[in-house]
């Protein structure tokens, strides 16, 4: 049990910005490093920067990085003689520690057997509940008959929550508020895990109302010793999917700290677990926590609690994985300062946040934060993987120094060539009730107005300046008083503004009634230095064909350069009957033929991105005249998906 497994070369079986964390703390202490790809990731950052790399599929990259037997070769022919699994769904497949102890390679983190015991949430609460951990009351059993599950949710009472044992990432996880609604949501529920984990049983669990989501980071090794790293506050959350994080949470004492704490270390020792782990708990409003689950990996948000304490807990996973003692008490961790943590995601939150792919021209982030990413100019993002694309950490002193410092360089960070949730991480960070500590599990939703406001005249003038900045130029002079149309459009609007010559780069601008005077000073790697109305300020520009990126006092704009184009008609999008992919992904099912009868909504089909499922719908009445699409291929974005012939309006109602 206590022997030790040193090793000198580590192959990281993940990619993105987690794979360039592991590496770097790998290199920083020594070892040789080994990186796996796709094909489509060949030129990926964390490729470059281990000393050997292997790619390990092509036909489906998602699946590429979960193929444990590729994994192993890859191991075997670089002479890696450990694996590290990033996060994610391989790091809580038990076959691949498993893989990795039959061939007698080292898996950095727990055993098969603890990721078994712990990676069933039903199982997972029994455990916790004979450790002495406080648990969320409600039912595990393995009756999961309707009859059983509706008489057991009637017991618990309303409002409830459903879960897959098998989850995460909030798949197979339902809010139900009546008796009524259940069976519903049972089935949609079930339907979900079945698809995304292969396995369709549920626990039921009394929902905490307004709860804040806390989490205990541990670290354990083999030799009977633990200890946890303070907690992190994850309550800031949209679909169950953690958007802002922060250590210390502003609602836990250092009691209550050294309360979780210990719940979370006694529980580890008690079932022998090694490794990095996360105890994630519900905190009430009465100081109360109750136990979620357990992370059997490190945790996205690890950043912020080795910020706080001074630990790097790759580190601390490469020392326990090598069979090395901990080397720390519980005394020799201490706490200093805030760190808050944002995930920036390639996502549209003007539009229900639907994943976005493609190339990322300009990226630019803030020299001042610490910033997890594998990007560079020219980066693709690929619509196989999860929307996450960086993660941007503030540190300071006090809680207010690291929102202030966040602030900034979210604002700072230039991410052009897809959208992102840049503005609405900031208007998070600038909301009082999260300034004020107070956010928790129902913040996003309760304050959905406030952290998406109306954009229609920010909009309109970011349309002027990126106009102006097309036109103008400090070294080419146009004749005085030539005057140009240009026409942008972003999603159903349509800007036309006219920029008038002044001099040498300098410029009026009228769009709607409304005038600006700019004069462009330099321009340098795509950043315009400008004087607009009399005050001195910067922006960012790229071009790709007649898209045009924009990053602006801190916000990211997009529009389509459409004047060298025919004007627009007006006409709502798929008004023709002509249904157009709204993301690049794969098409997850087919819901109609050629020849059937639809109406105005009708689901059509289902497209996949990004681990986010998408609906497609008809905006006519009519008959489906092509379906150009079919189940499991894939589909870039606005390309041709479904054709309906609208139905002839006759009569007074046309």
């Amino acid at each position: 049990m206590n022997k030790r497994t040193p090793f000198t070369k580590l192959l990281v079986a993940n990619r993105g910005e987690i794979a360039v964390r592991v590496l770097r703390s790998a290199r920083n202490l020594g070892y040789q490093t080994v990186a796996v790809y796709s094909e489509p990731d060949a030129d990926a950052v964390h490729v470059a920067m281990a000393d050997q790399s292997v790619c390990i599929g092509s036909a489906a990259p998602a699946e590429s990085y979960l193929r444990i037997d590729r994994i192993i070769e890859a191991a075997k022919l670089t002479g890696a003689d450990a694996i590290h699994p990033g996060y994610g769904f391989l790091a809580e497949n038990q076959a691949l520690p498993a893989a990795c102890a039959a061939a007698g390679i080292v898996f950095v983190g727990p055993s098969a057997e603890s990721i078994v015991k712990m990676g069933d949430k039903a199982g997972a609460k029994a455990l916790m509940i004979a450790a002495g951990v406080p648990c969320v009351p409600g039912y595990q059993g393995d009756d999961q008959s309707l009859t059983t599950l509706q008489a057991e949710a009637d017991r618990i009472g309303y409002p409830l929550m459903i879960k897959a044992t098998a989850g995460g990432g909030g798949r197979g996880m339902r809010l139900v508020q009546g008796a009524a609604g259940f069976a519903d949501h049972l089935k949609s529920a079930k339907s979900e895990a079945k698809s995304a984990f292969g396995n369709d049983i549920v626990l039921l669990e009394r929902a905490i109302i307004n709860p804040r989501h806390v989490e205990i980071q541990i670290m354990a090794d083999r030799h009977g010793n633990a200890i946890h790293c303070g907690e992190r506050d994850c309550s800031v959350q949209r679909r169950h999917q953690k958007v802002i994080e922060e250590a210390p949470s502003p609602a836990v004492s250092p009691a209550l700290r050294a309360r979780m704490g210990k719940a979370s270390t006694d529980a580890v020792l008690a079932i022998g677990y090694e490794g990095a782990g996360t105890f994630e708990y519900l905190l009430d409003e009465n100081g109360d926590f109750f136990f979620m689950e357990m992370n059997t990996r490190l945790q996205v948000e690890h950043p912020v609690t080795e910020a706080i304490t001074g630990l790097d807990l790759v580190a601390l996973q490469l020392r326990v994985a090598s069979g090395e003692l901990l080397g720390l008490t519980q005394e020799d961790v201490q706490f200093s300062g805030h760190a808050i943590e944002v995930r920036l995601c390639a996502e549209d939150p003007g539009n229900d946040f639907m994943p976005q792919s493609g190339r990322l021209n300009m990226w630019k982030p803030a020299a001042f934060l610490r910033v997890e990413h594998g990007l560079r100019d020219g980066s693709d993002i690929p619509p196989f993987y999860d929307s996450m694309i960086a993660k941007l950490i503030a540190f300071g002193d006090t809680r207010e120094d690291a929102r202030r410092k966040l602030i900034s360089g979210v604002e700072a960070t230039i991410a052009l060539g897809v959208r992102t949730n840049q503005s609405f991480l900031a208007s998070c960070l600038k909301h009082p009730v999260f300034g004020a500590g107070g956010a928790t599990t129902g913040f996003i939703e309760q304050n959905r107005d406030a952290l998406l406001p109306d954009t229609e005249t920010a909009e309109r003038q970011a349309a002027m300046l990126v106009a102006a900045l097309l036109r103008a130029s400090p070294s080419t002079s146009l004749a005085h008083g030539y005057s140009a149309p240009i026409r942008l459009s972003r999603g159903a609007a349509e800007h036309t503004v006219k920029v008038i010559a002044r001099g040498l780069g300098e410029c009026l601008v009228e769009c709607d009634g409304e005038t600006m005077a700019l004069t462009v000073r330099s321009v340098t790697s795509g950043v315009y230095d400008y004087v607009l109305n009399g005050l001195a300020t910067r922006a960012a520009l790229s071009r790709d064909g007649n898209a045009v990126f924009a990053h602006i006092d801190g916000a990211q704009w997009d529009f389509i350069d459409n004047s060298l184009t025919a004007k627009s008609t007006g006409e709502v999008a798929g008004s023709d009957g002509k249904v157009r992919a709204s993301m690049n992904g794969g098409v997850v099912s087919v819901d109609v033929v050629v020849g059937d009868t639809v109406t105005r909504g009708q689901k059509l089909l289902v497209v996949e991105a990004m681990k986010m499922e998408h609906t497609h719908a008809s905006v006519v009445n009519g008959v489906v005249t092509a379906v150009h699409v079919v189940v499991g291929g894939q589909v870039t974005a606005h390309s041709l998906v479904v054709e309906v012939e609208p139905e002839a309006i006759t009569g007074d109602a046309a």
